[in-house]
């Protein structure tokens, strides 16, 4: 391909907005909104999810905070009706909390989309109708006139059948599908006239949904996009402006944030980024963004960490380490000047003071991170690259989120006693640190027992001296191992792998886990010949390392409970 060729791609076009207001305005407040996960970021899974794995992201999407969700596109499948039926009919809707279903502006897929929402407190029907000459055209073979008739006689539709549930507080959301693309004066006119139709007043608003369906160009033309739809709308007092931005030129948070200042209330995406192609607008960054800028975002997303593995284990996608915020990289540094810097800018604050620190936009501590692996010792600050070596002298092979975490043991044993920490040293602080971990809880065995369903464990320990036989049951041994133990613990990841040490081949097992009342996680880990007590050993190892995080109150109420049990 030659770059620039003449014809093939055209510049587009810009926005007749000579006198504009949004580059001189600022983000005050947070705007409401709208998880698409359940919709868009489904569809765009390589594997769906099912019935349960969807409840499981509905509930962690309330635990966040957010008060408006898509759930699904009910007329477009018998399993996303069925989903839809669950939430309402056995209450897993809290009282706060809004439900949004999606339908295609044709008649039969409507009354199907009004026939799922029965029964809600208050539902979100969300229709589209696609407004750009392209998609008008080539692919529905409408005329502008053609589509705003169908826009109008669905929504006449909704309202229809809206009245005659009463105990539903209904609310229409109409999306000029392809806007960015769009000629700017039959956008307002269809979302006015969708208002005159809905019968919209500034107390019973329509939500005017305005996606970048494809990013197409500069966030700045988006944004003049947004200011010229708010300044011309008819009926602007009677809608809340939202916005839908996708991610094609990788800007979709910086049209979203634009937007925003362009006079959008409202904005809809997806955890980290995800959706159809490149993704869309990432919730968490957005949020995140206005946090750091002292804007409380209405979300929560101080333990960041449980969210991203939470996330990854039910959609398959992985949290990029340089992810904003979220990657397990991004605050960490491995340059020599950069660690000196943030060095002495954590030491040189007060805990009263604002947050200051070069390199750092925001405090770890503030999303349930701690400070240990801001500084890692690496290859190259000069002292030796600690996976390397591990890996190198000692065929272990450690998690990325290990490797943080175990880094920052490293750092403060190299800031302690100085000099180069040879590989010998290096396995020793981590058998200190992960395998020869013996208070508060010492593995002394542990016997399986076989069931019709899952797995039981017999499990002997030692507190203080004291031994005690614990029992327990699971979906395997380490899910047993963990109910035999009785702590408030969850598992968030495991892998199991070969490590060669000497002459004897072993297995290593690494679990990363939270406790209720510890802010954070950490990782167990367990090397034996055979693999289930491997597992079981890092469980315990675990534990261990959790225990002795947790505050004084909660350590001995949880040590007291496993000897009388």
């Amino acid at each position: 391909m030659q770059p620039g060729v003449s014809g093939k791609y055209r510049p587009f076009p810009t926005v007749p907005l000579k006198d504009r207001t949004w580059p001189d305005k600022t983000i005050t407040r947070a705007p409401a909104w709208l998880s698409t996960d359940l919709r868009d970021g489904n569809q765009a899974l390589f594997e769906p999810l099912d019935p349960a794995g969807k409840l499981k992201l509905f509930r962690m999407l309330t635990d966040i905070g957010f008060k408006e969700i898509e759930v699904a596109f009910p007329s477009a499948s018998q399993t996303d009706f069925d989903f839809v039926r669950e939430l309402i009919e056995k209450g897993h809707i809290p009282a706060d909390v809004t439900i949004c279903a999606l339908s295609q502006c044709r008649e039969h897929l409507i009354r199907r989309t009004m026939e799922s929402l029965v029964g809600a407190r208050r539902a979100i029907v969300h229709i589209y109708a696609a407004v750009s000459p392209v998609y008008m055209e080539k692919i529905f073979a409408k005329t502008p006139a053609e589509v705003v008739e169908m826009a109008v006689s669905s929504t006449k539709l909704i309202r229809e059948l809206a009245a005659a549930q009463p105990d539903t507080e209904w609310v229409l959301e109409f999306s000029p599908e392809h806007f960015f693309a769009s000629e700017l004066p039959f956008a307002r006119e269809i979302c006015d006239a969708v208002a005159e139709a809905w019968g919209a007043t500034p107390e019973r608003k329509l939500i005017v949904n305005l996606p970048g369906t494809v990013e197409m160009t500069t966030p700045n033309v988006f944004a003049d996009r947004i200011e010229w739809m708010c300044r011309n709308l008819k009926h602007r007092e009677s809608m809340v402006i939202s916005v839908h931005t996708h991610n094609d030129r990788g800007t979709a948070v910086a049209a979203a944030e634009l937007a925003l200042m362009a006079g959008a209330e409202r904005v809809e995406g997806c955890l980290f980024g995800n959706g159809e192609r490149t993704g869309n607008a990432d919730l968490m960054t957005l949020a995140l963004n206005l946090y750091t800028q002292g804007v409380a975002s209405g979300l929560n997303f101080s333990e960041l960490d449980k969210i991203a593995r939470a996330n990854e284990e039910l959609t398959g996608l992985p949290v990029h380490p340089r992810h904003p915020y979220a990657g397990d990289l991004v605050f960490t540094a491995f340059s020599g000047s950069h660690q000196d810097a943030i060095k002495k800018g954590m030491a040189g604050r007060g805990g009263a003071d604002a947050w200051e620190v070069p390199y750092l936009p925001v405090d770890p501590e503030d999303l349930g991170r701690g400070y240990d692996s801001i500084v890692r010792v690496n290859s190259q600050s000069g002292k030796g690259g600690v996976a390397y070596l591990m890996e190198t002298a000692h065929g272990l092979v450690m998690p990325r989120r290990l490797q943080v975490e175990f880094s920052g043991a490293v750092q403060r044993h190299a800031d302690a006693k100085g000099g180069e920490i040879t590989p010998h040293a290096l396995w020793e602080l981590f058998s200190a640190e992960y395998l020869k971990l013996r208070k508060p809880v010492l593995y002394a065995g542990h016997h399986l027992i076989e069931r019709a369903k899952g797995q039981g464990i017999s499990l002997t320990v030692s507190v203080d001296k004291k031994t005690i036989g614990l029992s327990g049951k699971g979906n395997g041994p380490i899910d047993a191992a963990v109910h035999a133990l009785g702590m408030p613990i969850s598992l968030h990841s495991y892998e199991e792998r070969a490590v060669s040490q000497g002459a004897d081949s072993k297995a290593v097992a690494f679990v990363e886990v939270s406790m209720e009342g510890v802010k954070g996680m950490t990782f167990g880990v367990g090397i034996h010949e055979n693999i289930v007590t491997a597992s079981i050993k890092a469980v315990v190892s675990a534990v261990n390392r959790l225990l002795t995080m947790a505050p004084k109150e909660l350590r001995t109420s949880l040590l007291e409970g496993l000897v009388e049990d």
